[in-house]
């Protein structure tokens, strides 16, 4: 691959994503630039193409951390740098890889100085290169969980902490953030989310012409990078030149009492929380009109830095994509706008309107009134026909009725109420919400995610053990207490340490790893009822939004009349399982055993495809089971079958009214699994049932097959 970056000048389309990043390029204190978008639009290329554009800084000779000669860090671990000598060089873009480990982050100890030298040293990490530059993000909403800790600790406080393997270094990291990332593949932490100074969506152009001119481009760039980017050099100096000026004018640009009134009346008016909104806004609107070349933000100004700063920020449900009510942001700038005159015009106008043919009656009946909706326009004059309408219909029908009822017509009515095992239409689904995080318990090994724990590559380590076979990950610190007691007996002459091969010690490192969530739903005559199947389906939705955004494969099997169906195979795409659920229909009996033995057979296949992908069964119903004699000890036979092979199973109990079986709660027993009622997944619930736990409500067979692991919401309200 060519080391010449493609041209930022050279990219089509996609002027919102363009002014984000040049606005953050003029103005890094905006916060950065999320950029959301589906696969193949030029996402990472343009961000890249960016740091060509940044100016230049200056920075101390010798300093790996950058520190400005105007005003160094005076806690920077390379010195106080006072008279050092400096020069200036490119800021530099930092991109983080999605798979990157703690150490790489925050740095680390130097390990070849420690071996060779015996002296503790520090690595300096991704967040020292990136201070006074650009941090780069592809693909950010696959980060795990503990990446994202250390990226927030940084961003809020503009320094990194580090304190790990004998090392305690603080040093300053202050970066442009910039993510990309792909809303197919799951959201972003509301969190790291907020972190975010603008966020921008985009899209594939559908316009031919302009495709086929970013076709055009790609080809010639990739048959000659140096010649293509020639062809834009003059582009790029001028839109250079042109960020630069805006740097310097900035200062100068005013922040008028009305156009900040129109930011705090609009973030308040789509009620965002916390003033982190109103203040990047606010920046933003100054940067804009700094890029604008004018020393006063104007009120559009402050719409476009509405459209860049709130919709990833406005309150909605938790699964709703970002957006903005242009409408409503239009009205509320326009409330809150300056008046255009203090004129007193108003007085004038009673005297402009006199007509001496109307006089005060002039614009009643015969006037606009009756059209306008004013006080005569729906109670004086002749009543209309169409109001006669409404009466003379059924009278006319009422007085043909007799007529007919000489003859035998109505006897089929007995035939219209269906009968027990006829199809029910499908029912909409209930609102999504936030729901319990469900955790297989145990450690895993199965692909990086965000639901059970699990060994990974890149989780933070726990402990340090002998290597198993190659060395693949030094745990720097024990190997050093392992060889320092037998220095002396052998024979130590020098700084250097002697080690041996039994002295070496691995990472053990801890994340979170995906799981097949297999939904077994019960969608027989019992589960029937209107609102009860529309809460129903909302929770497993809701379910379903859960396993996106955990990176959960997922499956659904429903039963009713004679058996089960696997209306799901086990797949990556939960708009399908969304799409399936939502046509689902209902009625017939109940053969609980039949859904419970396809699941067991499913799992079964699934485990020699993936081995190493922990299943959780998720199985809706109320627990009856009909269709047999013995229906309910066939379910209960099925049920022994999936906990005998260890399936981490939750039985969301679907059971209502004033009198309830516990039929759910004897399933869940059989399945070794926890019985969950609708008002239970809520994640806002979670503070009960920690409760309830302590009091020893939960089953120790439900203990020892699922656990339950709060997210960050659930521990808030816990």
């Amino acid at each position: 691959m060519s080391d010449v970056r493609y041209p930022f000048t050279a990219i089509v389309g996609m002027a919102d994503l363009r002014l984000g990043l040049l606005l953050n390029a003029v103005s890094p204190a905006v916060g950065g630039v999320l950029v959301r978008g589906e696969k193949g639009t030029a996402k990472s290329t343009m961000v890249r193409a960016l740091a060509g554009l940044l100016p230049s800084i200056a920075t101390v000779d010798g300093c790996r951390f950058a520190c400005d000669p105007a005003g160094p860090d005076p806690q920077c671990p390379d010195g106080a740098h006072d008279g050092g000598a400096s020069s200036r060089r490119p800021a530099e873009l930092v991109e983080l890889p999605v798979g990157v480990s703690e150490d790489r982050i925050v740095g680390s100890l130097d390990l070849e100085r420690a071996l060779s030298e015996g002296v503790k040293a520090y690595e300096p990490g991704l967040l020292a290169r990136a201070h006074r530059g650009v941090l780069y993000i592809d693909e950010v909403n696959l980060l795990q969980d503990h990446v994202v800790d250390l990226l927030l600790d940084a961003a809020a406080m503009g320094r990194s902490y580090v304190e790990r393997e004998g090392v305690s270094v603080r040093h300053a990291a202050r970066f442009l953030l910039v993510g990309t990332m792909n809303p197919e593949e799951g959201e972003l932490r509301p969190q790291l989310l907020d972190r975010f100074g603008l966020t921008v969506e985009i899209a594939a152009t559908r316009e031919p012409v302009e495709r086929a001119e970013v076709v055009r481009r790609r080809l010639s760039y990739d048959a000659d990078p140096a010649a293509f980017a020639e062809r834009f050099a003059a582009d790029e100096r001028a839109l250079a030149e042109r960020i630069t000026a805006a740097r310097e004018l900035l200062p100068s640009v005013e922040l008028t009492d009305t156009a900040l009134r129109q930011i705090t009346a609009v973030c308040a008016a789509f009620e965002v929380d916390g003033l982190r909104a109103d203040i990047v806004m606010a920046r933003t609107a100054v940067a804009l009109a700094a890029w604008a070349g004018r020393t006063e933000v104007l009120a559009e100004d402050v719409r476009k830095a509405a459209q860049l700063a709130l919709p990833h920020r406005r309150r909605r449900n938790p699964f709703d994509a970002p957006g903005l009510d242009e409408e409503q942001l239009d009205q509320v700038l326009e409330e809150h706008a300056e008046p255009e005159s203090e004129e007193p015009q108003q007085p004038q106008e009673p005297e402009e309107d006199p007509d001496p043919e109307g006089g005060p009656e002039g614009d009643g009946p015969e006037g606009d009134g009756p059209q306008d909706g004013g006080p005569d326009g729906g109670g004086g004059g002749a009543p209309e026909p169409s109001g006669q309408d409404g009466p003379d219909g059924p009278t006319a029908e009422a007085t043909d009725a007799p007529a007919q009822d000489d003859a035998p017509a109505p006897q089929p009515v007995p035939l219209q109420p269906p009968s027990p095992a006829r199809e029910t239409a499908p029912v909409a689904a209930g609102d999504p919400y936030r729901t319990r995080l469900f955790a297989v318990d145990g450690t895993g090994r199965g692909a990086q995610g965000r639901r059970s724990p699990a060994e990974t590559d890149s989780g933070h380590t726990i402990r340090a053990r002998r290597p198993r076979g190659r060395l693949a990950r030094l745990h720097l610190s024990a190997t050093l207490r392992a060889a320092a007691p037998h220095q002396l007996a052998r024979g130590r002459s020098s700084r250097a340490l002697v080690l041996h091969k039994d002295d070496f010690r691995e990472q053990v490192r801890q994340g979170r790893e995906s799981n097949l969530v297999l939904f077994v739903v019960d969608a027989s005559g019992s589960m029937a009822a209107r609102q009860r199947m529309t809460a129903v389906k909302g929770a497993v939705l809701s379910l379903l939004m859960d396993a996106y955004q955990r990176r959960d494969k997922i499956g659904m099997i429903t039963f009713r009349g004679a058996g089960a169906e696997l209306a799901l195979p086990p797949t990556s795409s939960v708009e399908v399982g969304a799409a399936r659920l939502e046509s689902l229909p209902t009625g017939g009996r109940t053969p609980l055993a039949a859904g419970l033995l396809r699941a067991h057979e499913v799992l079964r296949v699934e485990r020699l495809r993936d081995p190493d992908r922990r299943p959780l069964l998720v199985v809706v119903t109320d627990g009856r089971a009909t269709g047999a004699r013995d229906a309910v000890a066939q379910s209960h036979r099925a049920a022994g079958l999936l906990a005998g092979q260890g399936v981490a199973s939750v039985v969301l109990d679907c059971e209502s009214g004033p009198v309830r079986l516990g039929l759910a709660r004897t399933l869940a027993d059989r399945l070794r699994a926890t019985a969950v009622t609708l008002d239970e997944l809520r994640a806002d619930g979670v503070a009960s049932l920690v409760r309830d736990s302590r009091g020893g409500h939960r089953s120790s067979a439900s203990a020892s097959a699922t656990s339950f692991a709060t997210s960050s919401a659930s521990r808030k309200a816990a």
